[in-house]
Formats: structure tokens, C-alpha cells, sequence
């Protein structure tokens, strides 16, 4: 199945991967930063960078506020309390028009995760080219009918699910009249071990959903999301950064410029090696055989008339005369001619 994620880009299972830079809140707040990480990301090559839409209304409740009144900030990656952070990182309404229209004027693809149905609605007035569902809303099924009402492309993580829960969502959203849907998968925690990825997930996700099946990497560096696209995901989605020492919550997992830039050119040529499943010579394979390959030659001198056998056979480079493969025809042929050792043999040699 293929789905028309943007105006320009159809994703399908082991096409050319759409690489998102999910800059999410490492902005940290500071519009100047987020517009240098959009020009990043264009440096590198992604087709798209992703940011989070919520308010300190739409995400947390009051509970989890009174819980986290403090952080130790040894780490020096937080401040004050959660409530305190939210309020300076979260993205206000003019924010994101204002980052849209940034995105526009750099050309590369502008999209966020909406956590309520107004930031839902907000990114569709936006026109965003498609909305992406965070992992923790994978079993928010009123939220998911919402989105799926706007019949904009799906693309939901499925970090924490059950495959029941991700049958139950794919069916939900299908359930309003939209069959736009991309599955990423993905492993919510920051950083995973290796042992707990599993990338043959979306081998077998692909299979169960026939849809397109992308990856949502928390790992650290270039080689997992690299290899996820040896699987055929569609899309990579990565956390992305200026400065993993930078203060803030995802930086330290997220993607360096070096990484992402690596991360983009080499998923091309991992999808362009690919190829095909059906055994193909090139033309330039083909071109090399005359030098590369072997021919039947004389393993010593010979008289004329004399009667061939196995032991007179000896078979070496350039492959331009009679291949190995057909020297039984030889055998028992009696030459017209006198020849050398090393004599390479060609079918008027014989009576």
C-alpha cells in the first residue's frame, strides 16, 4: 500500500525513506534556536522537521504537576518544576505560523504531534501535510476519531503498544473513511538497549497491517535508524539537535548534525542498493566478464590432429573465448592445427 504523505512525497514499504528531524521541544523555547535547527536539518537533507503542539492545559494534569514541584539538576538538563518547564517550552499558537512560514521559505516540510483536538485543529488550519500521533495517544481512541475526521495522513508511533492496541487504532482511524495511515515503529524509551529494539518488528508489521511501515528511533547515533532502512521503512523519524549537551529533555538522545547528516545520505544509498529481488547482471557486470571471467585454454603444446582430453584443458583469463562451462564439447574434438600451451581456443580450432 502506498500513502501520498505530502504533495510531493508518496511513502510505500522500502521506497526512498522521508527523513523527519524531530526537533519536538528542543527548542527549549528560544524561536532563534528552532529556526537554526530548521536550517540545520535543510543542511542535512531531511525532507521534514517535526515539533510537539501542546499547552500546559492539554497535556498534563494537576496531579502530575504537584508531583514533580522540583528536579535535581545535577545534570544540569532541567529547571524548576515540570510545570515551570512546560510553560517555557511549549509552542504558543503564533509560534507555530511563525515556524510554518520559516519552514516554507527554507523549503522543507513543516509538521508536529498534536496531544488535544484544538492542536489538532490548530495544524490544520495550518495546513500541515499530514498529523503524527505521539505513542502515548496510540490507545486514545476518541483522539485518534478526531484526527482521523480531517482525513490528513496518519502517521502513528507505537512505542508501549500491544499488537492488539495497534490493530484496535489502525481499525479506529480506518473506521472514519481514512486509509491514510503509516505506522512508525518505535521503542519509548531514551535510549534503548540494542537487545530491546527489534527492528524484524517492522518486517512483521508490514506484513500483518499492509501498510506502510516506518521507524521512530530513540537510540543514540546513525546505524539503527541505517538499518531499520535495510527492512524498508518508509520514514525515519529522529530526535534532532544543535548540542546534545544543550539543557532540555530529548537533547542528549537526539541526533548531532553530523549524525543526521549521515543519517539522510546514507539511507539513499541503502535504498537505492535494495535494488530489485529478481537476479540482475548490469551492464557493466557485463562489460567486465570478457576480462574478469575465464576461457579454455591448451594445459600444453599440441599437435595437429591430436584428439582432446580433460588433462589437455587448463582454464584461464581473458573470458573472451570459449567459456569453462562448455568444455565437455571439446572433448574427444581432434585439432586442425598445431597450438601452444597457454593457447586460448576458439571454435574453428577443431576438424
Amino acid at each position: 500500500m502506498k500513502v501520498q504523505l505530502t504533495p510531493n512525497k508518496e511513502v510505500f514499504n522500502f521506497c526512498n525513506p522521508y527523513i523527519i528531524a524531530e526537533i519536538g521541544a528542543n527548542h527549549n523555547g528560544d524561536m532563534d534556536l528552532a529556526k537554526k535547527m530548521i536550517d540545520s536539518a535543510v543542511e542535512c537533507g531531511c525532507d521534514a522537521v517535526k515539533f510537539q503542539s501542546w499547552t500546559p492545559q492539554s497535556l498534563i494534569a494537576k496531579e502530575e504537576y504537584d508531583r514533580n514541584q522540583s528536579y535535581d539538576d545535577s545534570a544540569k538538563k532541567h529547571f524548576g518544576s515540570l510545570k515551570e518547564m512546560v510553560e517555557k517550552y511549549y509552542l504558543r499558537d503564533e509560534q507555530h505560523l511563525e515556524l510554518k512560514q520559516y519552514c516554507e521559505h527554507k523549503g522543507v516540510d513543516f509538521c508536529s504531534s498534536p496531544f488535544s483536538k484544538g492542536e489538532v485543529d490548530m495544524l490544520v488550519k495550518l495546513d500541515v501535510p499530514f498529523l503524527k500521533i505521539a505513542s502515548m495517544d496510540i490507545n486514545n481512541l476518541p483522539f485518534l476519531k478526531y484526527a482521523a475526521k480531517t482525513m490528513k495522513p496518519i502517521v502513528v508511533s507505537t512505542g508501549m503498544s500491544n499488537m492488539a492496541e495497534i490493530e484496535t487504532a489502525v481499525k479506529t482511524i480506518q473506521a472514519e473513511g481514512n486509509n491514510q495511515i503509516v505506522l512508525l515503529h518505535c521503542i519509548s524509551i531514551y535510549p534503548p538497549k540494542d537487545k530491546d529494539i527489534h527492528l524484524r518488528n517492522i518486517s512483521m508489521l508490514q506484513q500483518t497491517f499492509d501498510l506502510p511501515i516506518g521507524f521512530s528511533d530513540h537510540s543514540f547515533g546513525a546505524s539503527i535508524p541505517l538499518a531499520s532502512v535495510a527492512l524498508g521503512a518508509c520514514i525515519i523519524e529522529k530526535h534532532f539537535t544543535l548540542d546534545k549537551d544543550l539543557p532540555g529533555w530529548d537533547h542528549e538522545i537526539s541526533a548531532n548534525p553530523v549524525e543526521m547528516k549521515t543519517i539522510c545520505a546514507d539511507s539513499k544509498k541503502i535504498a537505492a542498493a535494495l535494488g530489485n529481488t529478481f537476479r540482475v547482471v548490469s551492464e557493466e557486470e557485463e562489460q567486465k566478464k570478457a576480462k574478469f571471467r575465464r576461457s579454455i585454454v591448451s594445459a600444453k603444446n599440441l599437435e595437429k590432429g591430436h584428439v582432446l582430453t580433460e588433462a589437455d584443458l587448463n582454464y584461464k583469463r581473458p573470458g573472451t573465448g570459449i567459456p569453462p562451462n562448455e568444455y565437455h564439447y571439446l572433448l574427444g574434438r581432434k585439432l586442425n592445427q598445431a597450438v601452444d600451451e597457454d593457447f586460448l581456443f576458439n571454435w574453428n580450432n577443431f576438424e
